[in-house]
């Protein structure tokens, strides 16, 4: 069976304080985007779990999520015959992409399918909550609000189909350490942090601050990005490295991907695509 990961980006991302138990309560729009993974899985009886991955960097134990649902959905439904995973890698690590965590959901929602477990979305997205806090999302495969940690998800109707440009620095960001700085951190005088209003949706993000004040150049792609004239807005997702811009017209995009190259260097991922609504 051969199924898509969608990554995703945070249209808006709202940090509103710490828990109790130590996660940050959040308010986020999430949206899939047309740059994917792709996972083949298959049933091979009595060989136990075998993982592979075209990036070799990508770990294969159960440090990996993708491995981790496997081992997950196979215990919870009493699944023992063995599985073959091969993951097609396009989704870079430390992007804010949630690059990880939609390869766990694409597992769950194939194995649920190719093992006929019958499972539902709620079901299959509480299995995913005890992965990771982005991993429900991506079971409901629809542009949603997140709350709480993350395992709160509500789809919301289609949202208008926006073309992106995606750039993000060959370097990743920690999330954890993101949240840890959110709350002493302060903006960069110059950079534009409030609410950009598109019409269709606001981006927001308050996990830029803390990222921007050490990663400067983030803060300047983002401000760039800005101020070039196909572009309508421009935001880190997550907890970065990536920045995306809205593009005002597709067509726009292969001459903007160009000057980014340009302007900060052939090390730079780049990458046109689009937000998906389901």
């Amino acid at each position: 069976m051969r199924w898509i990961a969608p990554a995703k980006i945070n249209l808006s991302l709202r940090v509103l304080g710490k828990r109790a138990d130590g996660f940050h309560e959040l308010e986020s729009l999430m949206v899939p985007i047309s740059v994917c993974d792709t996972l083949e899985i298959e049933e091979r009886a009595g060989q136990g779990l075998q993982f592979e991955c075209s990036d070799p960097s990508v770990p294969s134990d159960d440090g990996n999520l993708a491995v981790q649902a496997a081992r997950l959905f196979c215990d919870r439904t009493s699944h023992c015959s063995g599985l073959r995973i091969y993951l097609q890698k396009e989704v870079p690590h430390g992007a804010g992409l949630g690059g990880g965590s939609s390869d766990a959901g694409a597992v769950l929602l194939a194995l649920n399918r190719l093992l006929g477990k019958g499972l539902s979305v709620d079901e299959l997205a509480a299995l995913g909550a005890e992965i990771g806090s982005d991993v429900p999302f991506f079971l409901y495969q629809s542009a949603a609000w997140i709350r709480g940690r993350g395992e709160r998800v509500e789809p919301v109707g289609d949202l208008e189909s926006a073309s992106l440009l995606l750039v993000k620095p060959p370097f990743g960001v920690p999330t954890p350490w993101a949240y840890r700085q959110w709350k002493d951190s302060v903006e960069i005088p110059g950079i534009v942090y409030g609410e950009q209003d598109l019409g269709w949706a606001t981006l927001l993000n308050d996990l830029e601050r803390p990222v921007f004040e050490k990663y400067l150049l983030l803060a300047d792609l983002k401000q760039w990005l800005l101020d070039q004239p196909e572009v309508s807005g421009a935001l880190m997702s997550g907890s970065g490295a990536t920045v995306f811009a809205v593009l005002r017209k597709k067509e726009e995009g292969p001459g903007l991907k160009a000057r980014v190259v340009e302007e900060f260097g052939p090390g730079m991922w780049t990458a046109l695509c689009a937000t998906l609504s389901r």
